[in-house]
């Protein structure tokens, strides 16, 4: 007989990964080569190592080692917060009335509010153990800034963070939250730099976006001694150390004998997606398994499901190297709405391959309205107030078990819980005073960023 699954499964701290999964070492057709833009050759680990960490560059070029070892350092500021409680959806399955068994891997149960604080944490102790004294990073819906801070707050680094402007806006106390860790915001584009001083002569009203404040970022890198800059999400290393919040989901389904049928994880840039998904993956590519993968995005910015499979730049200022990924551009500048910190206008290259190769089975890509009253049910009936990043996939896992009740198929459903959402109150007053309103981007919107796409040197 099957035991009874609690509420919440929590792993003891001695089951704590010691390892992180290396998904690219069991990928049969590795994703493309990131590229240098003015050779159109792959990059090597020393170019990557000028902009980003010696160490985590090596980490990005890493598609052959499964494992790769978790510092005790790193374990032990992992310790602080995780394991993360793998939890069963009661209240919400018993609201829908439904069959299926939902349960969420829950990031939240940090300061920073989310899983960003997974990659942070390991970045930031590479970043001081090369002797590195400053860092720039950006952040869209704040998340990543915070949990950056927080790590470079308890490693001793000054870091400088770009916030996209639109969520600066909507999310003032984001910045006061970076600021008591240390870190000093800007508002992006901003005057401060050469290409924020371009794009606001362009557009002096913009709102800015992920793209804009990444250019701004590597910009004051490059400008500063002793500084790198680091991101928090689409490129590889990010989804290595995400890995975690993947591994520990597994092992705790298996405590009670239990395996997804169905995963779910927010896209944006797809850290948290990736890191989800990975050993679940790593099953399906062996063969032993078969889940069904589907990654909720915004029909504001719907980099998958509308964009086109291409090398592009990672930013708009075109400074990056070219990534072969789901991209809408790097000239797209989504509309101002609060998926925060999904309005990237490219996907990881490791999701975007998996997704071209139909291991990845859908990119499912939902309105505002829809995703907010998904964020609602979710908090009267299982207590927490998510972030609208998290939310996509809330609404797409209540979509999927509204089907398990029409069928009376039980099916088990496992999404990624990334974030709270205490920082997004204006974005919920405005969703309960009728106010908020579902954008989505024309054919012809989607050319003009298109149209931006690099012409590959032959």
């Amino acid at each position: 007989m099957a035991k009874q699954v609690p509420y919440k499964i929590y792993l003891s701290e001695s089951e704590l990964p010691k390892r992180w999964y290396n998904l690219r070492a069991d990928m049969k057709e590795k994703r493309d080569p990131i590229l240098n833009p003015g050779t159109g050759k792959p990059v090597t680990a020393d170019e990557l190592s000028q902009i980003l960490v010696t160490e985590l560059a090596n980490q990005e070029m890493d598609v052959t080692n499964r494992y790769i070892d978790i510092p005790e350092e790193i374990q032990s500021f992992y310790r602080m917060y995780r394991p993360s409680p793998l939890v069963r959806a009661y209240c919400l399955e018993k609201a829908l009335d439904t069959p299926a068994h939902i349960f969420y891997k829950f990031e939240g149960g940090n300061t920073s509010g989310s899983h960003k604080l997974n990659s942070a944490a390991a970045q930031v102790y590479y970043a001081k153990h090369q002797g590195l004294t400053h860092l720039t990073t950006e952040t869209g819906a704040g998340q990543w800034g915070t949990a950056l801070s927080m790590a470079c707050g308890f490693f001793d680094i000054d870091l400088k963070v770009y916030m996209v402007k639109a969520s600066a806006n909507q999310k003032p106390y984001r910045k006061a939250v970076m600021e008591t860790f240390g870190a000093h915001v800007t508002p992006s584009p901003s005057n401060t730099t050469r290409v924020g001083r371009q794009i606001l002569s362009k557009d002096p009203t913009t709102g800015g976006s992920l793209g804009c404040a990444i250019s701004e970022a590597i910009e004051t890198a490059t400008l500063t001694d002793n500084c790198r800059y680091v991101l928090g999400s689409v490129l590889d290393h990010v989804a290595l150390h995400q890995s975690v919040i993947g591994l520990e989901a597994k092992a705790a389904f298996e405590q009670y004998d239990l395996y997804p049928d169905i995963i779910i994880g927010c896209a944006g840039g797809g850290s948290n997606l990736a890191g989800l998904i990975a050993p679940f993956m790593g099953d399906k590519l062996a063969g032993k398994r078969n889940p069904y993968f589907i990654a909720a995005e915004p029909a504001s910015c719907p980099s998958m499901s509308r964009g086109r499979y291409a090398y592009d730049f990672g930013d708009i200022g075109r400074t990056t190297p070219l990534m072969k990924m789901y991209t809408l551009g790097s000239g797209f500048i989504p509309s101002p709405n609060h998926a925060g910190g999904l309005r990237y206008h490219g996907m990881s290259p490791i999701v975007s391959k998996l997704y071209h190769d139909g291991h990845l089975d859908e990119a499912r890509a939902v309105e505002q309205t829809r995703v907010f009253e998904a964020a609602c049910t979710f908090a009267k009936h299982e207590g927490t107030l998510v972030a609208p990043e998290s939310a996509h996939a809330i609404r797409v896992a209540m979509d999927e078990a509204i089907k398990c009740r029409e069928t009376g198929q039980a099916k088990t459903i496992l999404f990624g819980l990334s974030g709270t959402g205490y920082f997004d109150l204006a974005a919920y007053m405005e969703y309960q005073n009728g106010q908020m309103t579902d954008f989505i981007p024309t054919d012809e919107d989607l050319e003009r960023g298109l149209a931006s796409l690099p012409i590959l040197p032959k």
